[in-house]
């Protein structure tokens, strides 16, 4: 069973589509990064997802079962753009009128479970207006982390925290799905903390969904390529182009691609005059995974 699934999703807005005919499929228990450029359609897609918003047509599906059914609907957290507390009450009190706006019995024992995931027991009194940036972020996911949600939805959690935030959401994300039996839905720019957390990708772009893959499909179709320094790395990228073609500079080091055999580029420089200061090899990322994807789709 798949925690979402969408079919022929859209919306649009004075008719102009900002999702359009999309389809979608999150399975349970993944960390579904969710990716594409700004106006993309990744928030109304969420929105609808949450209910939030109407759509034009399409089919949305939560664990098997209609998106609008009460039954499947208590099953879904979701912090979308900001979490929505009152500024002078503190962090305890604004769970504490969350908990009794979704009806929980135990409002206490909730409310320390989820401060918990969060990190956050030691700040519960703290007045909202205090917390930091990042803090902020986590009583939002605290607060939709109430309920113990099967499915979490959230958009742009991580952007504008600093390292160490960074660091505290993916820890909480990762404990929600391992510990928590959490599926998480996370939209992001912050493609280098997306890599290394997620299990699936969905790409999105102008509406539509132009590729979906796990996070070992991404890994098995990234580009290898051979990255190395020398003293003259203008000269050494002219004679590297007459070889192997696919060569580029990217600020001090040169990049080989598609070539496996370090040792064959090595002696080809020493024989061209060019000693090698420093070599690796190594894969794409993630961001630059999604920049040539996105460069080959405007190709086309």
């Amino acid at each position: 069973m798949n925690a979402i699934e969408i079919r022929n999703l859209s919306k649009s807005f004075r008719g102009m589509y900002a999702v359009n005919d999309l389809n979608m499929t999150v399975p349970v228990g993944s960390i579904y990064g969710f990716i594409g450029e700004n106006g993309s359609g990744k928030s109304t897609t969420e929105k609808l997802i949450c209910g939030h918003l109407v759509a034009d047509k399409g089919e949305i599906k939560l664990f098997g079962r209609d998106f609008t059914d009460p039954g499947v609907r208590v099953r879904v957290g979701a912090l979308i753009e900001n979490a929505g507390c009152f500024p002078s009450s503190s962090v305890y009190q604004n769970l504490m009128m969350q908990a009794i706006n979704l009806g929980l019995e135990d409002r206490e024992g909730e409310i320390d479970r989820v401060l918990k995931i969060v990190r956050m027991q030691d700040d519960k009194f703290l007045k909202f207006k205090s917390c930091s940036l990042g803090m902020k972020q986590r009583v939002g996911i605290a607060m939709a982390l109430l309920g113990n949600p099967a499915l979490l939805i959230l958009d742009e959690p991580i952007n504008g925290l600093d390292v160490d935030g960074m660091r505290l959401m993916r820890e909480i994300l990762v404990d929600v799905t391992k510990n928590y039996g959490c599926t998480v839905l996370i939209s992001s720019h912050i493609l280098g903390e997306l890599e290394k957390i997620a299990t699936h990708y969905g790409i999105i772009r102008q509406g539509k969904m132009i590729m979906e893959l796990s996070a070992k499909e991404m890994e098995s179709r990234a580009r290898i390529f051979t990255s190395l320094k020398t003293a003259d790395a203008v000269g050494a990228l002219k004679i590297l182009k007459e070889k192997y073609a696919n060569t580029r500079l990217e600020g001090d080091y040169l990049r080989v691609y598609d070539v496996n055999d370090t040792e064959e580029i090595v002696e080809y420089l020493i024989k061209n005059g060019h000693v090698v200061n420093e070599i690796k090899k190594n894969k794409i990322g993630l961001e630059e995974y999604y920049i040539e994807l996105m460069s080959q789709k405007e190709k086309e």
